[in-house]
Order: structure tokens, then C-alpha cells, then sequence
């Protein structure tokens, strides 16, 4: 294995677990029925607790996005 190689299977392994935090975060919030979202112009909006936090082109961006605003830039929610 060459060095592109680990580099592309580091870089796989630390998406597979950024995927799967955003979605234990969405499952969470939309379990508590925190979360709501949808299309709109073709662009995605996402509120939680009744705030707007997100508009993004794709529902995946959107997410995280949404992800980011909540948790703020210390990475907690507020």
C-alpha cells in the first residue's frame, strides 16, 4: 500500500465517523421532535426548536450546516 492509499483510507475512515455523529445528532433531534426541515426553491431549510439555523442546496449540507449553527463554535450546543 502506497501513501495515497492510507491517505485516501485515513480520510474515508474520518468521514464514515463525521457521518455517523451528524446523524446520531439528527436521529436525536428528530426523535425529540426538535428538528424540522424542508425544500423550498430548490433549497433546503432547517429550524430547531423553532429557529431558523440553516438554508443550503442539499439536504446533506444543510445538515451539517444546521449542525454547526446549533453547536456553535466551541462545539456545544447553546
Amino acid at each position: 500500500m502506497n501513501s495515497v492509499d492510507i491517505f485516501r483510507l485515513q480520510g474515508r475512515a474520518i468521514a464514515n465517523t463525521e457521518d455517523a455523529t451528524l446523524w446520531r445528532w439528527f436521529s436525536m433531534l428528530l426523535q425529540d421532535s426538535r428538528i424540522r426541515w424542508r425544500l423550498a426553491h430548490d433549497t433546503w431549510l432547517v429550524s430547531i426548536d423553532h429557529r431558523h439555523v440553516a438554508t443550503e442546496a442539499t439536504f446533506d449540507d444543510a445538515m451539517r450546516a444546521a449542525k454547526a449553527a446549533f453547536e456553535g463554535p466551541n462545539g456545544r450546543q447553546h
